[in-house]
């Protein structure tokens, strides 16, 4: 097995390449997180849940949420606040 030897450099370029690739990939995929308000598909993506386990946290009132219209919305930052007031700490 042959030996390679890394220079200072080659990690240097190494660097900028993957800062390229990971700018690009960002501004391809818009964030969720960027945005104020979220309809019900995004929030089943951000939470990895159901449309099922959404409506139930809607009908609960777990998760708040408005609706404009026929569009059901929910604001980012009440998800995040019910999120935080679930979290459940263990101590072992």
């Amino acid at each position: 097995m042959a030996a390679t030897i890394i220079t200072t450099e080659d990690l240097y370029e190494f660097k900028l390449e993957l800062l390229e690739e990971i700018k690009i990939l960002l501004q391809d995929k818009p964030s969720i997180r960027s945005k104020k308000y979220l309809k019900s598909a995004e929030v089943m993506e951000l939470l990895k849940i159901s449309p099922g386990t959404l409506q139930n946290l809607r009908i609960n009132g777990t998760l708040p949420y408005s609706k404009v219209g026929g569009i059901i919305i929910y604001d980012q930052d009440e998800i995040t606040k019910v999120i935080e007031e679930n979290r459940i700490h263990h101590t072992f």
